[in-house]
């Protein structure tokens, strides 16, 4: 057995090392998307283009608009007295949100101490239209607090002296950096990925290229030729999440917090899970281009729904029934919890029997499926 195994691994060996593009997949990807996505993909939305309406021109009127640049979230590219003109900047797609001030402004907060301010959201883009939003909401409530206080300064007194102070600690992320978070389920979205497309390409291109039904008539078991097509394949892996954590310690300085063997422990039986799905799709697959087109599928499934960029209790009820049968979502979590957190095997048991749950029920499958005539 094991000599037969060792003969189709080094066979497997030989055919990925003179196939440059799988190569280039397996060690020049992960490199390129991990350093490449984290710093185009943002949970934070600068330089908002805002049109400003300003039929007051008064001094606070203009110590408003400074504090509204000054947030760095916001750039003005339109300044006037005309709301249609303002409007058409947004019809334009050259402002995002109307910021309309209306006349005797500082006059009604002198005396009133009360007045309303109109902002109009372009919200076809629904995230940015919230967080601009709110940014600009912030930025409001910190100029009406200004106001009061210059009003009335005894308030200032009052607001040092007021019973309830809020203090927020970030736990784990102590200066709320996104890409703390962010690049470590990147980095299980890549070892998915690799995982996922070579294993599925695997028993189609012996299909394609004839070699399957001499393999079938040969005296090979079952049992050591799938063997022999996963190990390469699952060693190449670990190696590209290795250079995928390095990138992450180096590059990114996000310091490992967590047990380095239980994060290989976790990863390696990942991986397993990950290539009898992707060995079940090439069971199912006739031509290269058919898995192809049927991983892409799960892969935008499974990233979309995993919670690497949307959190799983915002979703709809029965989004989260597919997020709790998704592997990546026990993935990018528990490579998440173990780097940032320090989280031990009692932590994640559960993220443990799921994976390896899923991966018994993939590989019986895809061995069962897959029919050798000898």
């Amino acid at each position: 057995m094991f000599r037969t195994l060792s003969i189709l691994i080094r066979k497997e060996f030989l055919q990925i090392f003179r196939n440059k593009a799988i190569l280039a997949i397996i060690f020049v990807m992960p490199v390129v998307q991990l350093i490449v996505l984290p710093l185009a993909a943002s949970y934070e939305i600068k330089d908002v283009k805002i049109a400003v309406v300003d039929h007051d021109k008064s001094t606070y009127s203009r110590e408003l608009l400074r504090k509204v640049t000054a947030s760095g979230y916001f750039k003005i590219t339109y300044y006037g007295e005309n709301y249609p003109s303002a409007y058409s900047e947004i019809e334009r797609e050259k402002a995002d949100l109307i910021l309309e001030i209306p006349n005797n402004f500082e006059k009604n907060l002198v005396r009133e101490k009360n007045e309303k301010i109109l902002l109009a959201i372009n919200a076809i883009n629904g995230t940015k239209a919230g967080l601009s939003g709110s940014y600009l909401a912030q930025i409001l409530q910190d100029f009406n607090q200004q106001i009061q206080v210059m009003n009335k300064p005894e308030m200032e007194f009052a607001k040092k002296n007021s019973g309830l102070e809020i203090i927020p600690i970030f736990w784990f992320n102590e200066h709320y950096n996104y890409r703390l978070s962010l690049v470590p389920g990147i980095l299980a979205f890549l070892v998915t990925l690799i995982g996922g497309y070579l294993a599925a390409l695997n028993i189609v291109q012996e299909k394609e290229i004839g070699t399957i039904e001499q393999i079938n008539v040969s005296p090979i078991k079952k049992r050591d030729f799938i063997l022999g097509k996963l190990i390469p394949f699952w060693i190449l892996a670990m190696v590209a999440f290795t250079i995928g954590l390095l990138v992450t310690i180096f590059v990114y300085g996000i310091e490992m917090q967590g047990s380095l063997i239980l994060l290989y422990l976790f990863v390696s039986i990942y991986l397993i899970t990950l290539l009898g799905l992707g060995l079940l799709v090439s069971v199912y697959s006739e031509t290269q281009q058919q898995a192809m087109f049927v991983v892409f599928f799960f892969m935008m499934i499974f990233i979309l729904m995993s919670g690497l960029f949307t959190p799983i209790e915002s979703m709809t009820n029965w989004a989260k029934y597919i997020a709790h049968v998704n592997p990546v979502t026990y993935g990018a979590d528990a490579i998440r919890l173990i780097i940032l957190k320090n989280s031990g095997f009692s932590d994640l048991y559960r993220h443990f029997l799921v994976i390896i749950l899923m991966g018994v029920v993939a590989i019986i499958w895809a061995v069962l499926r897959y029919r050798k005539t000898n």
